[in-house]
């Protein structure tokens, strides 16, 4: 029996209708000068514009290429794992539509997966021209989830190559929200590191906005660590800490016979007590809104439409 070694190319595409044909071509033409048997897994994530027709007409004219269709927007982890879920490759590699994670890159992914690595992680050596605000809320996100990990994610990114294996393993963990560019590090398996160069986009815009960079941030974080709730075990500790040393003011003041300031002192406790109190409930309730979701199981993502299946 001949050994399955296609390589499974998992895209995730929303409003990318002029980046489809672009980005099909290129990565058939690179990959079959390598000769690296393929298929393509384009997942429209809910996209408002043409993208599944695109998809539909490339789907009809080239047995390789496969399109799932969302019924709604879900985001890019739902998209991800619809592909990981209906791909039929011995390894899968996740890439952006717009090419800025380079194909070229993809047959010396292919030869060290052949080498035996199971996880081939796809390194940044740089993040291209980005706002320097964008730049440096991507910093601080990824100081805290590095953290939160144990891994380094600094310079992660969703472009690498998976083994079957490896795939298995992220499929059968149960989570309704799922983060995948740290899942992937912290199943282990033989792992190694590929730099890249994030290519400029020729079509399109970036479709991350400063809100849903926040929104995805909160999401990813609180889905893989608790280690925000340990802020409000923090928070306690430096109120206790306050609180003796206010105490012991206010009894040397009260032997010593001096008067305390008082009105000034109980409001700015009030307003720091009262932030600190609001702040830790919103943690909590952030973290058992998440739990409510995962009690409800609803799934990750609702297919409308496929083709080439």
């Amino acid at each position: 029996m001949q050994k399955n070694e296609t390589l499974s190319v998992i895209i995730p595409s929303f409003n990318e209708q002029d980046n489809i044909q672009r980005t099909f071509h290129t990565i058939r033409k690179i990959l079959s000068k390598g000769h690296i048997p393929f298929e393509i897994i384009f997942v429209d994530d809910g996209s408002k514009d043409d993208t599944f027709n695109k998809i539909k007409e490339l789907s009809a004219q080239n047995q390789e290429v496969k399109g799932i269709s969302f019924s709604r927007n879900f985001g890019k982890e739902s998209a991800i794992f619809a592909g990981l879920e209906s791909a039929c490759g011995a390894c899968c590699v996740i890439m952006d539509c717009d090419l800025q994670h380079p194909p070229d890159v993809l047959p010396e992914m292919y030869r060290l997966w052949q080498e035996g690595y199971e996880v081939v992680e796809g390194i940044k050596t740089s993040r291209g021209r980005e706002n320097p605000a964008h730049t440096l809320f991507a910093r601080l996100f990824y100081r805290l989830i590095s953290n939160a990990t144990g891994f380094d994610m600094s310079k992660a990114s969703d472009f690498k190559l998976l083994d079957r294996k490896a795939v298995d393993a992220l499929l059968s963990m149960p989570e309704r929200a799922p983060f995948f560019r740290a899942l992937s590090s912290w199943i282990g398996f033989c792992s190694i590191s590929l730099p890249f160069e994030v290519q400029e986009r020729t079509y399109g815009s970036s479709k991350w906005s400063f809100g849903s960079l926040t929104k995805y941030a909160i999401r990813n974080i609180t889905s893989f660590s608790g280690i925000p709730m340990q802020f409000v075990t923090l928070m306690g500790w430096l109120m206790l800490f306050a609180s003796l040393a206010l105490g012991i003011q206010s009894l040397y003041k009260y032997f010593s016979g001096t008067a305390l300031e008082g009105f000034t002192t109980v409001i700015l406790l009030q307003l720091i007590i009262g932030s600190v109190l609001m702040i830790s409930l919103g943690i909590i309730g952030h973290y058992i809104s998440r739990i409510y979701d995962e009690i409800k199981a609803r799934p990750r993502y609702l297919v409308a439409r496929k083709c080439g299946f």
